[in-house]
């Protein structure tokens, strides 16, 4: 931002979650907003944080590195059947009993405490040749997830975010995971307080998903507060 000439007069940087957002803003009401939820490439390119299977680290998964519960905890401590309602509900794992299953099996033997531990475990069980992308990535998100509260955190921004914008107001949310999405869409069809710019999400161009492969899933909805 300095680089670019633009200094703390016009830029401000907090610190918090996007669900405080009320309480984070030192204004009553905004323009916009725009919200990119999910993970970065930063953190999923760093190994210490434990958000990719693609690189051994700690099992952590966790945004806030103050916040106590990390990916090691659920995987190692959570009853089979919490496991694998998480693996349903926020991964859409076909085989989620299955997995959950192998999981508290394998760290009934030793503890699983890697990335690449948890791609062992349930990697040779997974159907490979059916697979759109990684058979763990599923497996992954649904515990990330599960360890940042993000469809809850999701959900209280966009009961408050109405009240958080002037009238013409815009927000725009990009996410990656069709639960996102749902919610998005359906706090958007409330016509009492917003007009969409599109019935349907934005998606990334061909030429993008080429570029940039992490974009294949991005939706992108945007709204104008009434």
């Amino acid at each position: 931002m300095v680089d670019a000439g633009i200094g703390e007069d016009r830029f401000v940087t907090i610190k918090g979650n996007y669900q405080d957002m009320s309480t984070l803003v030192p204004t009553d009401r905004v323009d916009g907003i725009l919200l990119d939820i999910g993970v970065s490439s930063m953190q999923l390119d760093n190994p210490e944080r434990g958000f990719s299977f693609r690189h051994d680290g700690p099992l952590d998964m966790r945004m806030d590195q103050s916040a106590t519960l990390t990916a090691k905890k659920i995987v190692n401590e959570y009853p089979e059947h919490v496991l694998g309602e998480i693996l349903k509900e926020y991964g859409e794992v076909r085989q989620w009993r299955k997995v959950a299953a192998i999981i508290c099996r394998e760290r009934a033997v030793q503890e699983i405490e890697t990335t690449l531990d948890l791609v062992n475990v349930i990697g040779p069980m997974l159907n490979w040749k059916k697979a759109d992308s990684h058979p763990a990535t599923k497996t992954f998100q649904a515990i990330r997830i599960a360890v940042n509260s993000e469809l809850r955190a999701l959900d209280v921004f966009l009961s408050k975010v109405g009240d958080l914008l002037t009238p013409g107001g815009i927000v725009a949310i990009l996410s990656f995971h069709p639960l996102e999405d749902r919610l998005v869409k359906k706090a958007f069809s409330d016509q009492r307080i917003w007009k969409t710019l599109s019935k349907k999400p934005l998606k990334p161009s061909t030429e993008e998903v080429a570029k940039n492969p992490r974009s294949r899933t991005a939706k992108l909805r945007v709204a104008i507060r009434q």
